[in-house]
């Protein structure tokens, strides 16, 4: 589906929960019905006809082109060259991190200790590695969908298992919001794919705190990580001591 196909699918449905019939819109913008069904069915409507109609409904059209450009169809994981390419790079996976945040090149350049050309490399890099599209005034869009995930056991995952689940657990996790549990059980099959497709629908929902967040002015956000493990597992000293 195109940009023009996915911003007026957009566009009707902000309409419709709005309760805004197309003879309503028509009356607005000074127009014949027929010619609002015949834009939307052709999908045909010029920019200036789109920022028209966002003007007489109240609709943003910048929520409009976000929730668009949203929708569009986006890779989930990177390949195993991609992520290759960021853990062989510690501030290309910094800055491939920061864009998954959503931080923009001021925020990085203001958090850590890289310069502005730095920066700009580095963004150019995850551009030609498909992470995002690099635009004007050093902006991006990100090139990967709300669900992406690391590969399973990729090299991403592998340099987390073997450079950060220690740091990460030496924490309190006694700050606001924070929270660590060990819950031991035993299930059927059944149950623990009950369990892991609850666990898919936790990162969803995290993804959609996430995105909805963006809006907020960045000092009223912090960074928050969320790390999930859930395998048929017995700590190694416990299993010596089972009977044969």
């Amino acid at each position: 589906m195109s940009s023009p196909d996915l911003i007026l699918d957009v566009l009707r449905a902000e309409l419709r929960a709005a309760s805004i019939t197309y003879k309503e819109l028509a009356t607005r913008i000074g127009v014949s019905e027929s010619s609002v069904k015949r834009m939307f069915g052709q999908k045909d409507m010029a920019l200036s006809r789109l920022a028209q109609i966002c003007q007489v409904t109240g609709i943003a059209l910048e929520d409009i082109l976000r929730r668009a450009a949203d929708a569009r169809p986006q890779a989930a994981t990177l390949t195993l060259p991609q992520e290759t390419s960021l853990v062989a790079n510690p501030r290309l996976l910094l800055m491939a991190i920061c864009c998954l945040g959503h931080w923009s090149l001021e925020q990085v350049i203001e958090t850590y200790r890289l310069t502005e050309p730095e920066c700009i490399t580095l963004l150019a890099e995850l551009d030609r590695l498909g992470l995002i599209e690099l635009k004007p005034l050093n902006r991006y869009r990100l090139r990967v969908s709300n669900a992406f995930r690391w590969l399973p056991d990729g090299p991403v995952q592998r340099h987390f298992r073997n450079h950060v689940v220690e740091d990460y657990f030496a924490g309190g996790f006694d700050g606001p919001g924070e929270s660590l549990m060990c819950l031991p059980a035993r299930l059927s099959l059944a149950s623990a794919q009950e369990l892991g497709q609850k666990i898919g629908q936790l990162a969803g929902e995290l993804a959609r705190l996430h995105r909805n967040d963006r809006r907020l002015p960045a000092d009223e956000r912090d960074g928050y990580t969320l790390l999930l493990g859930f395998r048929s597992w017995e700590l190694a000293a416990f299993t010596a001591l089972r009977r044969g």
